[in-house]
Order: structure tokens, then sequence, then C-alpha cells
């Protein structure tokens, strides 16, 4: 089998990522090719072409790996193989091949911070994870040994009768965390990197990075500072963010074995890495995790991700732009919108009535502004056709965060319905494993293909001259003040090419701006030398 090797003829040869923008696939949600309701790999490349009209670089790959997927595939039973329900070994070979033939590099999930309780590890090798003793409470009561919480509710910890010890899981009980002060995990987590660079993949997405490593002791996480805000998306009334994160994550060893993955991944050519940060001080952690050329490529930046009903303002782009920029000056940054962890920012950022509503220009802006940030791009499926939040029944989820969470939040599945490639249902979307809304068959690939001014289309437009633009790929980043909260102002420069200045009106509403005439009409935006 041969692997094509390319270099981006925009970015420096091993730094092909940097300036790119990689198109997120969730596969179960993408392509279904065999009508079992799950999308599969041959799906994915069955759309390559598709893919590589986006103006995109790569792909990045949502776990597809053997999982009893409790938690959608980010409980890992088998590394190193795929999970029949999205196909084969083979498939993936296939994928892989299609997809550098089209130049489209390949970005696969890697979830090592913790595996499915059905890994063989955890029946075989217990010494793998994290197991501690109970703490006495009293009258002959014991409990958990420390007060850690899970992200999904409830303690972290969870009592074993067959072992007489608690293991730890900072997602689902059946997610035990493995425990990276063995030398022997790192050294298995290190051997499925290699096995996956072996097999030619481009790079990784590290889940959770920075959850690697827990502190030792097993000490109690202190209550949480109020200024620090929500610990995860979700705002309301959460156990998780009641506490400061202090020794359940984010250890200072979690660098060291960082510097070990990083020496392994500049054994290959062209390759890269991007972790997921989730923590109380998130850009000290990503620019932390990216200094200097011992560590990961770049982080994947939750700042424009969170939170679930709000209307975009200046401060809420440029403030997080401008303070990783400023922490340290060779920590390259990247940057999404949108997701399958987080409400699509089509209805995250215009939130009218039940919040699911659609905007068209809304979208076209928003694709127009994450192009124009500087860092690294992801685009996530269904971001190209402006796809808002669906909205779903009790019966119909699927998430257990949701399930946990109801009323007050569905959960994540109002962002991982099944990709609207046409514009009507078939006897594919009826067995679909969550339903596809209305409104979103209205948005379908099939009827925006046919529309000159569609998102769609605006997406393929804008990207693809995004590519010839090397201040956007490159260059630097600097912000004008405008006197107007939602009005973001500010021009990107690279050696001596022509300055391009981009302005944005993030509101609804028309805006009055001094320097132009007339008012600024609701998401409007210019960006120089791009024709609209």
């Amino acid at each position: 089998m041969q692997h094509i090797r390319y270099t981006n003829f925009m970015n420096d040869l091993n730094e092909w990522w940097r300036g790119a923008c990689i198109y997120q696939i969730y596969p179960r949600s993408f392509k279904d090719t065999n009508n079992t309701g799950i999308g599969d790999l041959k799906g994915v490349t069955e759309k390559l072409d598709y893919i590589a009209s986006l103006g995109v670089d790569g792909i990045w790959i949502t776990p597809f790996f053997t999982s009893p997927m409790k938690d959608f595939g980010y409980d890992v039973e088998n590394f190193r193989d795929v999970d029949p329900m999205f196909g084969s070994i083979e498939d993936f070979h296939e994928l892989l091949d299609n997809a550098h033939e089209k130049n489209l590099k390949v970005i696969i999930d890697l979830v090592f911070s913790h595996t499915s309780d059905q890994h063989p590890w955890f029946k075989e090798k217990p010494e793998y994870y994290v197991w501690a003793d109970g703490c006495h409470v009293g009258n002959g009561v014991y409990g958990p040994p420390n007060n850690w919480v899970s992200l999904f509710g409830g303690s972290a910890w969870e009592w074993d009768e067959h072992r007489r010890k608690y293991y730890l899981h900072n997602f689902l009980k059946e997610q035990p965390d493995l425990n990276f002060h063995n030398p022997d995990v790192q050294k298995e987590v290190l051997d499925i990197v290699k096995f996956w660079l072996e097999f030619g993949v481009d790079g990784f997405r590290l889940d959770v990075v920075n959850f690697y490593f827990h502190d030792k002791l097993l000490r109690n996480n202190p209550p949480r500072d109020p200024e620090l805000g929500a610990a995860t998306q979700f705002e309301g009334e959460d156990p998780y963010s009641m506490q400061e994160h202090i020794y359940d994550k984010s250890q200072p060893e979690n660098l060291d074995f960082i510097k070990k993955l990083r020496a392994l991944m500049d054994q290959y050519d062209d390759r890269f890495t991007v972790g997921e940060i989730g923590d109380d001080h998130p850009f000290d952690r990503a620019a932390e995790y990216t200094e200097g050329h011992d560590y990961l490529n770049t982080c994947y930046n939750m700042h424009l991700l969170g939170g679930q009903k709000k209307h975009l303002t200046s401060d809420m782009i440029r403030e997080p732009v401008e303070t990783f920029s400023e922490l340290k000056k060779g920590s390259w940054p990247s940057w999404a919108f949108s997701n399958h962890d987080v409400v699509r920012a089509a209805s995250r950022w215009h939130w009218e009535g039940d919040g699911f509503s659609h905007e068209p220009k809304l979208s076209k802006m928003l694709i127009a502004l994450l192009g124009c940030l500087r860092g690294t791009l992801f685009m996530y499926q269904g971001e190209e056709l402006g796809l808002p939040e669906a909205k779903l029944k009790y019966e119909e989820l699927k998430d257990p965060w949701g399930i946990h969470l109801w009323p007050e939040w569905q959960g994540r599945d109002g962002c991982r319905t099944p990709m609207p490639w046409l514009s009507a249902p078939n006897e594919e979307s009826k067995g679909a494993w969550l339903p596809t809304p209305a409104q979103h068959y209205e948005l379908s690939v099939e009827t925006q293909d046919l529309d000159d001014n569609s998102i769609l289309n605006f997406t393929r437009k804008f990207m693809s001259w995004r590519k010839t633009q090397k201040p956007l790929i490159k260059g630097n980043i600097k912000f004008i003040n405008t006197g107007n909260g939602n009005i973001l102002r500010f021009t990107r420069s690279y050696d001596g090419e022509p300055e391009i200045e981009a302005l944005f009106n993030l509101s609804g509403e028309y805006q009055k701006f001094e320097e132009l005439e007339p008012e600024l009409e609701p998401y409007y935006f210019k960006i120089t030398g791009f024709n609209l």
C-alpha cells in the first residue's frame, strides 16, 4: 500500500498544519452506505470529493475504534482496530489512500485518558488503572477516597466488588482512567501512536490531553472560585463546576509524557498533534502544552465553543485570540466555533424564541470570520450548510450526559444528528440512530448545491480564496478598536504581502459605524480582496 505524502503549497515543509483548515467528521452521523442507520468509513470515502470541494486541507475523524459505544466511541475497547459498525481496517486503508490522492490530510482521534471497561487491560492488567481504598466517613462506613466528581455527574470513583477497591473515572463509570504514573501504560500508549504513524495517518487529535495524570496523593479539590465560571459548557447547577480542578488533571508530570510523545512524532515527516484542553485556566494550559518544539503543535481551544445561549460580541472573539497570543509568543492556536460536543454556533449565537432558528447571513459571516482568524481552523460537518441545533424529545436522546441533565439541557445529541445529504427523507434516514429535523432537509447538500448564493457555495468560494492569501494562513493579527461591541475589526499581515483588513457586524441588527455610511447591515462583513 502506497501512502502519498505531500506538502500544502501555502505552508513550509513539516508545518502544513499552520493555518490549515481541517474538516471534522463525526462518522456515525456522516454518511451511511449500508442502511444500518449509522454512518461508516465507506461513507467518508464516498464523500471525499465533496469534502475537497470545501477548500479544506484535511479531515479529523472522531473515534471509529472497537467500542461498546457507551460514550459513542470515546470508550475504546481496541485501539488498533475498526469497530464493525464503521467497517473494517481495510476500509480505513482505502479512505486514507483516497484522501491522500486528493491532497487531504487525515487526523484521527486518540483517547488515552481512559479506556472502556471492556478493554482486555481492565481485567488482565488492573495495574494499568487508578485504584484506591475507600475513605472512612464514620460509624464503620466507607466512601470514595476523595471528593473528585465525574464530568458526567456523580462521584469520579466506582466501587469494584471483585477487587474491593474504587477505580477512578473522570467520565462514565464504564470509562476507567488509565494510570499514567505506571511506565508500562506510557509504553503501551506510545506503541499505539507508533502503530497509527506506521499506518500512514497524518496526525492525532488527542482527547482531553491534560487528563492523563492525576495527583498521586489523591488530595481533595478545593471549592471553586466563582470568578472561574463554569467548568463545562453546561452553565446550570453542575457539581463539576463546584470544584477547582487542581488535583484530578493538569499535573506537571503530564508535560514529561508529552515530550516523549513529541519525540516519537518527530521521527516521522509532516505529522501533527492537536490536544483538547479542558482546564480551569485553559489559556495557560494551551500555551504551556504548545510552547517551543518539545510539546504539541497546537491545542484545540474551547473558548469559542462554550456556552449555550448568547449573542456574539467583539470581545468574545478578540479576548481569547489576544490573550493566547500574549502568553507564549511561539505557541500556535487552533479555533473552532462548532463540534460534536457543543450547541451548534448557528443556534448558540442566534438564540431567538426556542433557539433553533436559522439565519443564512450569520452562517456565512461565521465561515468568513473563522477563516480570517490566526491559527489552525476546524470546521464541523454541517457548519458549511449553516445547520442549526436540532431540538430533540427526551425519548429520542442517546447521549448519557444529556439524559442525566434533562430537562435543563438536552446534551450533545442536538449537534450530532445525521448530515442531510438529500432534500427529503429516504430509506436510509428512516432508520438513522438520531432523527433528522425537517429544517435540516431544507438546508441539505442537494438543495444548496443548486443555489449559487447558498451557504455551501459561499463556503467553497471563501475557503478556496483563503488558501491563496498568505496573510490569512500565516500572518499576524492586529485588532482595531471600534467603540462598538457589536463590530469587530482587525488586520492580517505577513512578510510584505498586501495587508488584509476584516470588518464584521456580529449582531442581527443594523449598526452605526463612524467611518461608513449607511449603517452596517445585520451580519455584514467586508474582507480586503474578497469579492462577495
